[in-house]
């Protein structure tokens, strides 16, 4: 089949939606259909952009440009599903979440504006599409509770799912992600002032709060017990997961979040949180991991607990992994799925 795939492009921002994209590609391709990506570029800012963009993909029409035929049209972000196309199949990952669940309680007026258009603009994009799937069972909750249509969970395997293995595990506790706000490593670095146990806390990532959890750590005294690794290549990510004594990913309502994945993949037991969306999916409380709720000391309870009790925590780590090969993701089945309806 000749298949096109729709996402957006920001320049520069490398994260889960970029892995995601790549992954459904390389995926389709080896089931040897025709496919190419049509990238949308998107800014977050200015509001008036956003109403561009959205009135170019409600414009575009892709049923057969430049005569062309298209099989299927797959969507993944806001606002590629509002294209055209007759059997258009939306894979959502998450929508504008600035005018959903991140809506502030004092929104300026252009920001109202921005909210009552793209609250339209999805019901009635979604409500054409000719499917609906969701990345997570936390996009398709948001999904039913905003704009009441409903959308199948399905999920797909992080990259090099393959690779990922366990070894015995070390004094430190493996946090990687992008720094940004809503994954709240400041929670966990706050939580290390509480901490009695010798262990540490490595963060890997980069993002727009780097400096501000440096200057964090520096307040607090915590170079020593507390490293910012920056970026790093998979393999080293990989070998950090399979010595951790546990993962802690605390992001405040994540749609998916591959770090838990990869922590069950690595057999390691998972720290998150109560309201942190998409891990609640796969974390088994006092299992497989802990979920707790979002405060430093008691945080620091649960961190201290894993390091008196590291043959418990290895065993939950092998509960994950286990649990993992219960749950049957694989690109496989999100390609026979996308591809049936």
């Amino acid at each position: 089949m000749n298949l096109l795939v729709t996402a957006n492009h920001a320049p520069f921002l490398q994260g889960g939606a970029e892995a995601h994209l790549a992954g459904l590609l390389a995926a389709l391709r080896a089931r040897g259909h025709q496919v190419e990506a049509l990238r949308l570029p998107f800014t977050f800012d200015p509001p008036a952009a956003i109403e561009r963009l959205m009135a170019f993909t409600a414009g575009l029409d892709l049923t057969a440009p430049n005569g062309q035929r298209i099989d299927r049209l797959i969507s993944l972000q806001f606002p590629g599903y509002g294209i055209t196309h007759p059997h258009h199949v939306v894979w959502l990952m998450h929508q504008h979440r600035a005018v959903y669940e991140l809506y502030p309680a004092d929104p300026p007026p252009e920001l109202q504006r921005l909210r009552t258009a793209i609250h339209a603009y999805d019901t009635a994009a979604l409500a054409r599409a000719h499917a609906r799937f969701a990345n997570s069972r936390r996009v398709a909750e948001r999904l039913r509770h905003y704009n009441g249509l409903d959308a199948e969970p399905l999920y797909h395997p992080p990259p090099g799912a393959e690779h990922f293995y366990t070894a015995p595990a070390e004094a430190y506790l493996y946090a990687p992600s992008r720094l940004e706000r809503l994954k709240r490593q400041d929670l966990l670095i706050e939580a290390m002032r509480h901490v009695r146990s010798p262990i540490a806390l490595l963060l890997s990532g980069d993002g727009g709060q780097a400096d501000t959890y440096r200057r964090l750590i520096e307040r607090h005294g915590l170079q020593h017990r507390v490293r910012l690794l920056g970026r790093i290549d998979e393999r080293l990510k990989r070998t950090l997961y399979a010595h951790a004594l546990a993962v802690a990913f605390v992001p405040f309502d994540e749609d998916l979040g591959y770090v838990t994945l990869e922590a069950m993949l690595a057999a390691k037991p998972v720290l998150t949180c109560t309201d942190s969306g998409g891990p609640l999916e796969f974390v088994r409380h006092e299992d497989t991991g802990f979920i707790c709720p979002p405060e430093p000391t008691l945080l620091a309870e649960r961190i201290d607990w894993l390091y008196a009790h590291r043959p418990q925590a290895a065993a939950m780590g092998r509960a994950g992994r286990a649990h993992w090969e219960t749950l049957g993701i694989s690109w496989t089945r999100v390609i026979d799925r996308l591809l049936s309806v």
